[in-house]
């Protein structure tokens, strides 16, 4: 896989590989920010450490296929970290989502069912369907047992289908 490649590269000090790399994973990863409702300018400056901070450790990195699920753990940690430190209540705005410049990532409608969730369930779902991570990775990612990922992923979806889209049926 060209990730692979570029990752590995990375890791002997190639900076164009590097710069590529983030290029290929900047949206991802600023839609995890945002699902966690930080604020724009937050955002920016949690990529940009969270960016540092992949640079400096690549070579920690043991193997290459794991480079966006090691990314995503620097950046949660990053963001978690920034909020404890704001006390910030977690919550998805979405009002700034339906802002985003990319709205046609985002739809509005997805906006709104994850809106509908509590955290743990929200954070679950975007991870695996927004990210596309697997509920081992996850698991990895939020240091829980793979069966509670597993778990959340299908009470949030049963959610949204008894309470979300039903609700949104029923006002049209």
């Amino acid at each position: 896989m060209e990730s692979e490649f570029l990752v590995k590269k990375a890791q002997k000090g190639d900076g164009d590989a590097f710069i590529q790399l983030i290029r290929q994973y900047e949206l991802i990863l600023y839609r995890t920010a945002k699902v966690l409702g930080l604020k724009d300018e937050d955002i920016a400056d949690l990529l940009q450490e969270t960016v540092l901070t992949a640079f400096e450790k690549i070579s920690t990195l043991k193997e290459a296929k794991y480079f966006n699920t090691w990314l995503c753990r620097i950046l949660l940690n990053n963001c978690y970290r920034f909020m404890k430190q704001r006390k910030q209540v977690v919550s998805l705005d979405s009002e700034t989502l339906n802002a985003l410049i990319h709205q046609d990532c985002l739809p509005i409608e997805l906006d709104d069912a994850l809106n509908s969730l509590e955290e743990n369930y929200r954070v679950a779902l975007t991870l695996y369907y927004v990210n596309g991570l697997t509920t081992k990775e996850i698991s990895e990612l939020l240091h829980e047992p793979e069966g509670t990922i597993k778990s959340r992923i299908s009470r949030a979806k049963q959610y949204l289908k008894n309470n979300y889209y039903v609700e949104e049926a029923q006002s049209l």
